[in-house]
């Protein structure tokens, strides 16, 4: 059977595509297990990868949750696993950059909430349908989509079901930019470059500071980031010296 996630690994940048076009990536019980594989991997490999890319083969980033899958009886390993997985993403050392184009519905919108940055095509078209199908979020759209958009906009998709573009994506702070269809996977490459081109210790940390301040208050997060920060890291010396030159 093909693999369902692919991983491609290029000098610190880690590729995964989600690989069901003919099903416009439907997130079946099957690809989250390998997504998880790959998730837990790179986890653990911070010396080899600096920062991840998510994407979607085919016509469409993921055309969400696999009704039909679910329906002929496929499950994931545990009750929760699909949401775990979201956080084992949202929790990566690394910057993760989902790159998305055509479909991205209910749960592959929940998906990239929990990616760090979202590059959209133009062609991106997002849309929360849990209320389609009577159904409420379990995978993290209700506390996700209104800390990255506002709680006003999070309950306007979410009660609406409504479509929206790349370039709306971009005005209501879901996405941070909106590029022609056939740049995107360069665009978030470039992006990808551009930070890895900074301290990789500097990246797992302001990652780490900022996921983890968003619980506290202001004072406490203060104080969380003078007491708590990782502090320098093992290539300051070199830095600072290659500045000088």
């Amino acid at each position: 059977m093909d693999e369902l996630v692919l991983r491609q690994d290029d000098d610190g940048l880690t590729t995964l595509t989600l690989n069901r076009p003919d099903a416009l990536n439907a997130l079946s019980p099957q690809m989250f297990v390998e997504l998880r594989a790959h998730i837990d991997a790179i986890a653990e490999a911070t010396d080899e990868v600096g920062c991840v890319i998510l994407h979607g083969a085919g016509r469409s980033f993921s055309a969400g949750n696999d009704l039909k899958a679910i329906a002929a009886g496929e499950r994931a390993p545990s009750p929760y696993f699909q949401a775990e997985t979201l956080e084992a993403i949202e929790a990566l050392p690394q910057p993760v950059i989902a790159a998305v184009h055509g479909h991205c519905y209910t749960g592959s919108l929940e998906l990239v909430l929990a990616c760090d940055l979202l590059v959209a095509a133009e062609d991106a078209r997002f849309s929360d349908t849990h209320g389609k199908w009577s159904m409420a979020p379990t995978w993290g759209m209700s506390q996700r989509l209104p800390r990255r958009v506002g709680i006003v906009k999070a309950k306007d998709l979410m009660f609406s079901a409504r479509v929206i573009n790349g370039t709306e994506a971009v005005a209501i702070g879901l996405a941070n930019k909106c590029v022609p269809a056939d740049d995107l996977l360069a665009e978030a490459t470039s992006l990808a470059r551009e930070f890895l081109a900074n301290s990789w210790h500097t990246l797992r940390a302001d990652k780490w500071l900022v996921n983890n301040g968003q619980s506290k208050s202001l004072a406490e997060g203060l104080r969380f980031e003078r007491e708590e920060g990782p502090g320098t890291g093992p290539d300051l010396q070199d830095r600072l010296e290659q500045f000088g030159r």
